[in-house]
């Protein structure tokens, strides 16, 4: 089974490095470049999304996907659009609808910063902030009960931004499994790789 991790926004596949280096089943990970799939001439959060499930369909065999943030996001679409090719998802610190007034302030702060803040990310200022304005409609909350495969669904404690809707999404989705780390913020696979590892390990036996 490929077991496909997915980054969140400002974040690149090496921010998984540490979370699989405590993992003891580490056959069969990617880790795709986000920022790879998104065309020279189109940054919104649809071409993205076609890039990602024309990756994932690549794949002859089923997957086990692990989404963090923007990746829990493409994550939890590619599942509702293709739910033959899940067989389980994680995804941590999710958002199955957008904050769309989180979104317009970040996108704010984003255009007073200089570009060199955003290297290291992947992507570039406009991309961030095109890639972010194209995301604020954005709405799975009809369809989440839809998503009928093993679901484990994390967030840091620390994440308030994420951690209610996290909540949120478990009673949307049937049967699924919550863990909320303590001392972690958003970045979980930065923040807590050891507990994340373990969890990730037991849940994708």
């Amino acid at each position: 089974m490929k077991k496909i991790f997915v980054h969140g926004l400002g974040q690149e596949p090496s921010s998984w490095d540490k979370t699989i280096s405590y993992m003891k089943n580490t056959e069969n990970i990617v880790c795709p470049n986000l920022a790879e799939m998104l065309p020279e001439d189109d940054n919104s959060y649809e071409s993205l999304y076609g890039g990602f499930a024309e990756y994932c369909n690549n794949f002859n065999e089923n997957l086990d996907i692990c989404g963090l943030s923007l990746g829990g996001v493409l994550a939890i679409n590619y599942a509702l659009e293709f739910p033959q090719k899940v067989n389980s998802l994680v995804l941590i610190a999710p958002q199955y609808k957008m904050p769309e007034k989180l979104l317009k302030f970040q996108n704010m702060i984003f255009k007073f910063l200089p570009g060199s803040k955003f290297s290291g990310t992947g992507l570039k200022k406009k991309q961030f902030i095109e890639l972010c304005s194209s995301m604020m409609k954005l709405d799975f909350s009809d369809d989440a009960e839809k998503i009928s495969c093993p679901v484990l669904i994390i967030c840091g404690e620390k994440d308030g931004a994420n951690k209610k809707a996290s909540i949120g999404l478990s009673e949307k989705i049937k049967n699924p499994e919550l863990f909320i780390i303590k001392n972690s913020g958003h970045e979980v696979n930065i923040d807590a790789p050891k507990q994340l590892a373990e969890l990730l390990d037991k849940f994708l036996k």
